[in-house]
């Protein structure tokens, strides 16, 4: 399969990959045909790229660290968290247990999979798919950083409600809130009251907006102040709101949004936790176009773990009835690099 801008989506492809509801349902499934309505409807409620079959590609696999189950569970699981919070009812702490571990016996399969986080987004679904991405990024940051299974499991925790606080909260109203009005206390206050989890999973969602230099919010903490987990959570969220509309600015690209990560290292986002961070994601997902130095065009077809910037990429040209098919692996091919991510 093959990542396509929505735009140069035509009737009668294939979709390669399933797109979620709000709720964690499957609006549509993996190679469904699609009609102009389906197209129309995916542009209508926000989706901006999709992956697609393409004979060119069949055997291209983006490597989901989740099964699909687990991914329905989460989204489910953070719905009706976010839902039962803002009609002011209890919200059921087993569910959110039971989604975490299944999410924790997923990456234990597949903890050597670089992370490519290439579920589409709508406007009903960016919030919890959001939740999902933080917490599947946090997981295996913690896991490579030495933490035990019930650390991880408690980060995993805190990083899915990282947010929980933003229930029936305005935009604008963040931008200059009094310090316990700001959604990292109104999180902290919901999570802390939950005796099944350990208090410091309620931390997270207070300081996941704290910088290491001591100018984030709410308390202005700095350094070692900030409990690891909350540092983990810094970086998994800034990456996810980069690279997605989250906050109205325009989307990064996956290399942009670490390149621009790393300009933030010891100032916004811990230097160790930014370098496991850069080590784990892939920077050029599978089915991914791009242009090399070369002036080739491709598309990425497969990673090498450790390399996130060093993938294959496999170029097509069409010679008469012929088509002209090489790869370029440039773990090899040292002189040879990534010009540009090709929309």
């Amino acid at each position: 399969m093959r990542y396509a801008n929505i735009a140069d989506v035509e009737a009668g492809q294939f979709l390669g990959k399933s797109v979620y509801s709000g709720n964690g349902t499957v609006l549509l499934s993996a190679g469904v045909q699609l009609t102009v309505y389906m197209v129309n409807t995916l542009n209508r409620i926000g989706v901006t790229m999709l992956y697609i079959q393409d004979p060119l590609f069949d055997d291209v696999e983006v490597e989901d660290m989740l099964q699909e189950a687990t991914k329905q569970s989460l989204i489910h699981g953070i719905n009706d968290t976010f839902e039962a919070v803002r009609s002011g009812k209890e919200w059921n702490v087993k569910n959110i247990g039971t989604s975490i571990d299944m999410l924790l016996s997923d990456v234990i399969s597949n903890k050597e999979l670089l992370i490519e986080l290439t579920d589409i987004r709508t406007v009903d679904n960016a919030q919890y798919v959001h939740a999902m991405n933080v917490c599947l990024l946090s997981t295996v940051m913690g896991i490579n950083l030495g933490l035990n299974y019930i650390q991880t499991k408690e980060l995993a925790i805190g990083a899915l409600l990282h947010d929980l606080g933003k229930n029936g909260l305005l935009l604008e109203d963040e931008i200059s809130p009094s310090v316990r009005e700001h959604h990292t206390w109104r999180g902290f206050e919901k999570i802390k009251n939950k005796r099944e989890f350990n208090l410091l999973i309620a931390h997270v969602a207070l300081q996941h907006h704290e910088r290491v230099d001591g100018f984030g919010i709410p308390r202005g903490l700095s350094g070692d102040e900030i409990h690891i987990y909350a540092k983990i959570v810094a970086v998994a969220n800034t990456y996810d709101h980069l690279i997605s509309h989250l906050d109205g600015d325009k989307a990064l690209l996956p290399h942009e949004a670490c390149e621009k990560m790393m300009a933030m290292s010891e100032q916004q986002l811990d230097r160790d936790v930014l370098i496991q961070f850069t080590r784990m994601v892939s920077i050029y997902p599978n089915g991914t176009a791009v242009r090399l130095s070369t002036k080739e065009t491709g598309v990425v077809v497969s990673q090498h773990r450790g390399l996130p910037g060093r993938p294959v990429v496999r170029i097509i040209r069409n010679n008469g009835n012929d088509l002209d098919i090489k790869e370029v692996d440039l773990a090899q091919e040292t002189t040879i690099f990534i010009e540009a991510e090709l929309a």
